[in-house]
C-alpha cells in the first residue's frame, strides 16, 4: 500500500501556515516552505516584540514626567519619592497623562510631592 502523503490533515496544517501567510511578498504567500519560515519568524518577532513594547511605553512615560518635573524645577526621582512618601498611587501612564495635558493639576502634584521631601 502507498504512504499517504497529502492527507486531510497535511492540507488542513499546510492550509492554515498559507492562511497565516496572507499578505506577503511573492512566494512567501505562495509556497509552503517559504510560507512556514517566514510565519514562524513574524510569530517569534510578534511574541519579543509584545513584551518589548511594555518596556518601550514606561520609557516613554517616565521621560515625560520627567520633562513636566524639570519644568517645574524638581527632578523625576525626587518627585516620585515625595508621592511615594506622600501615600498617592498614581502609576506612570496616567502621571504622563497629567503631565501632558493638564500641566495645572501636573503642578499641584509636584507641590504635594515636594512638600512630603522637604526640598
Amino acid at each position: 500500500m502507498p504512504r499517504a502523503k497529502g492527507g486531510p490533515k497535511t492540507r488542513q496544517r499546510r492550509k492554515k501556515v498559507l492562511k497565516q501567510a496572507k499578505g506577503y511578498w511573492g512566494g512567501r504567500r505562495r509556497l509552503y516552505k517559504s510560507a512556514a519560515e517566514t510565519v514562524t519568524r513574524a510569530l517569534a518577532f510578534a511574541y519579543r516584540d509584545r513584551r518589548a513594547k511594555k518596556r518601550e511605553f514606561r520609557s516613554l512615560w517616565i521621560l515625560r514626567i520627567n520633562a513636566g518635573c524639570r519644568a517645574l524645577g524638581t527632578s523625576y526621582s525626587a518627585f516620585m519619592s515625595g508621592l511615594k512618601k506622600a501615600g498617592i498611587t498614581l502609576d506612570r501612564k496616567i502621571l504622563a497623562e497629567l503631565a501632558v495635558s493638564d500641566p495645572a493639576g501636573f503642578a499641584r502634584l509636584v507641590e504635594t510631592a515636594r512638600s512630603h521631601t522637604g526640598r
